[in-house]
């Protein structure tokens, strides 16, 4: 298991890396990606945001949605449904097809919300979703809070 981190001590502005580890993604029983190319964005009281390559994901497997959203840092970011195993999970996905300079390597990648899934593995550990349903951080054991997101840490 890679070293423990704390989502506190990441910076703000965020920070990009890469990870070589396992991504899978399981939706209506079947695994829609697996990757060992994915990126993390580290934010301050986040747990991280992994950006998986559009090209890991099974065929057929991301539809447009309706929708966009701005973040400070990245950019515009355009929604996106995931389609697995004969499920819709609808705009449980983002992208960010013209990112700023600084997180341009996540153009291309996507992002997803961990609670609209079956499951989502790293490595062998299944990630729990960051609180309250708005941000799309994913909780796995190597990362401790506590974590902007359950009631009362939105002004964090």
């Amino acid at each position: 298991m890679p070293a423990r981190e704390r989502a506190p001590d990441y910076p703000r502005p965020p920070r990009l890396e890469p990870s070589t580890r396992r991504v899978r993604v399981i939706l209506g029983g079947e695994v829609i990606v697996d990757s060992r190319e994915c990126w993390r964005v580290l934010e301050t009281w986040h747990p991280p945001s992994w950006y998986i390559p559009a090209s890991a994901f099974a065929p057929g497997a991301l539809r447009p949605a309706q929708g966009s959203s701005f973040c400070e840092w990245k950019g515009s970011a355009r929604y996106l449904d995931l389609l697995g195993g004969g499920q819709v999970a609808a705009r449980a996905a983002w992208s960010y097809p013209d990112p700023t300079p600084e997180f341009a390597p996540i153009a291309g990648h996507v992002a997803l919300y961990a609670g609209r899934v079956d499951a989502c593995l790293v490595d062998e550990d299944r990630v729990e979703p960051q609180p309250g349903g708005f941000y799309g951080g994913w909780i796995t054991p190597d990362v401790e809070g506590p974590f902007k997101g359950a009631p009362g840490t939105r002004g964090w």
